[in-house]
Parts: C-alpha cells; structure tokens; sequence
C-alpha cells in the first residue's frame, strides 16, 4: 500500500482541513412536527388491541368437540372436509 498516494487523494479532497462553522447561523422555524390520526386509524387501534387480547383457543368449541369424539358421536364426511378446504382455497386463507 503506498501512503504517498493516500496523501495525495486526501490533498485533493482536501480531506485533513477541519470544517469551521464559525459565523454561519442556522435558521430555526417556528414549526414543529404533529401527528394526527383518523378515526379509522383509531378503530383499527381498538380491533388490533381486541384481537390481541382475544384467546387463542375457543377452549368451549375444543370441549365440545372432545366431548363428542370421546362419546362416539363425532362424525365430519369426506365431502364436508373437501367442501372446506376447496372455500378456504378460493378465498385466500390457504
């Protein structure tokens, strides 16, 4: 590696020199930045904390259901099941 080379790039760029600031003003305005959300954006807040808060597990459909595959009485056809899956399909859920 050849500093002199550096040397010169960084003399050309000037690169070394110290950037003074000395007697320029910034000019500050008497604004400032505000956020307002809609009532949309409030509801839409309100379902999200809902959901958030809304059990994963439908603990009285899985009782219901284990209750009645314990007892025998659990019976889904095959068409059910395909009639589900092909509506879960054409409406983007799988």
């Amino acid at each position: 590696m050849r500093i002199d080379a550096y040397n010169q790039v960084a003399q050309i760029y000037q690169t070394n020199k110290a950037k003074t600031t000395a007697g320029k003003t910034e000019k500050t305005s008497a604004f400032s930045d505000a956020l307002q959300l809609s009532q949309t954006g409030k509801d839409m807040q309100v379902a999200k904390q809902a959901v958030k808060d809304a059990p994963d597990v439908r603990e009285d459909r899985v009782n219901e259901i284990k209750s009645k595959l314990a007892s025998g009485t659990y019976n889904v056809s095959g068409e059910e099941i395909a009639d589900k899956l092909v509506n879960n399909y054409f409406n983007g859920i799988i």
